[in-house]
């Protein structure tokens, strides 16, 4: 529930995702009702391609914002991955944000 988090908002990558369905369907409905002799899937075909470039340039805010979510979420993993590869290895002053120090990790040839 929205509420047992505290948080009201929705993830971006939700929210790109029902947009660009809406906007294929929006398409689809447009395409299907003109009166064509057209087959339908050919028709549906047409409203992917037709809703994927009208997304390129309609959606573009919403696709950067989603862009930023996953940049941020791959530098924390990647803080915590090196954190915990400094704890395991049994630094105990691990450096902050997953910055490790390569020269002290890597072995030195006997």
């Amino acid at each position: 529930m929205v509420g047992e988090q505290g948080c009201g908002t929705v993830n971006p990558m939700m929210k790109y995702s029902l947009a660009r369905v809406g906007l294929f369907v929006a398409v689809a409905a447009i395409l299907i009702a003109i009166p064509l002799q057209i087959n339908i899937l050919v028709k549906l075909m047409i409203a992917v391609v037709v809703s994927a470039l009208l997304a390129l340039v309609v959606l573009r805010s919403m696709r950067d914002r989603v862009a930023d979510q996953l940049a941020d979420t791959a530098q924390r993993r990647a803080g915590e991955k090196a954190r915990l590869r400094a704890a395991l290895a049994g630094d105990d002053d691990a450096p902050p944000d997953g910055e490790a120090n390569t020269a002290e990790n890597t072995p030195t040839p006997s």
